[in-house]
């Protein structure tokens, strides 16, 4: 059935497109795109990163670690343990006497807060995803992966940040692109997957070929 103007003026939706077909061509294989409004900030971040850990988790088939947001997850949880508690406590020793309780679970819960805004600016900085490359003998520690991204409110400028650490010596490599959003989008805000997954693969190799610093 044809699409209607409503589902023409969603901000964000998938496009499909047939390619070439394969074999004998028996089948054709559909590619999905991911199409949002151009004019929004956030969306086309977001499609960015989407797109930048799929190339890692994909192309390159390293292994998604989620440690990171494992711990943010555990904060939360701890902050959402902790205002039940003052919940169920509250609604068997009904105010005033659960008024200690109280006091105690929301400075509690505030701090918890705090540790979170805290873990979130200084340790994940932006990380969107973590991967492990594995070594292809099973015998050194894996090697670890990470991308951080950062788009100013109301600026087309995204940068990609890279960054490596060798499992075996340590030693942190990283780099980075800062390019406008526009060179990864058509016209009609059809995410340009293959441009994206060449300025990626590139910086990529720049790191895992930089020749590595010996200390004196």
């Amino acid at each position: 059935m044809p699409k209607d103007g409503k589902e023409k003026s969603k901000d964000k939706s998938i496009a499909s497109k047939p390619t070439a077909s394969q074999g004998d061509g028996d089948s054709d294989i559909e590619e999905e795109q991911i199409k949002i409004c151009k004019w929004d900030g956030t969306a086309v971040k977001n499609s960015l990163d989407d797109a930048v850990k799929e190339v890692l988790t994909e192309k390159l088939n390293y292994d998604e670690d989620h440690g990171l947001m494992d711990v943010r997850l555990i904060i939360c949880g701890l902050a959402v343990a902790v205002a039940m508690f003052a919940l169920a406590w509250d609604y068997f020793y009904p105010f005033p006497a659960s008024r200690q309780v109280l006091i105690g679970c929301v400075g509690t819960y505030f701090f918890m807060m705090m540790v979170l805004t805290v873990y979130t600016t200084y340790k994940e900085k932006g990380i969107f995803v973590v991967v492990a490359e594995k070594d292809p003998a099973g015998l050194d520690p894996d090697s670890m992966w990470e991308a951080s991204s950062n788009m100013k409110k109301f600026d087309d400028m995204y940068e990609l940040v890279l960054q490596y650490k060798d499992g075996k010596t340590g030693i942190t490599r990283e780099d980075s692109f800062n390019r406008s959003c526009a060179d990864f989008f058509d016209d009609n805000g059809l995410l340009c997957f293959d441009l994206l997954e060449n300025a990626v693969l590139k910086l990529h190799k720049t790191i895992a070929n930089a020749p590595v610093k010996k200390s004196l």
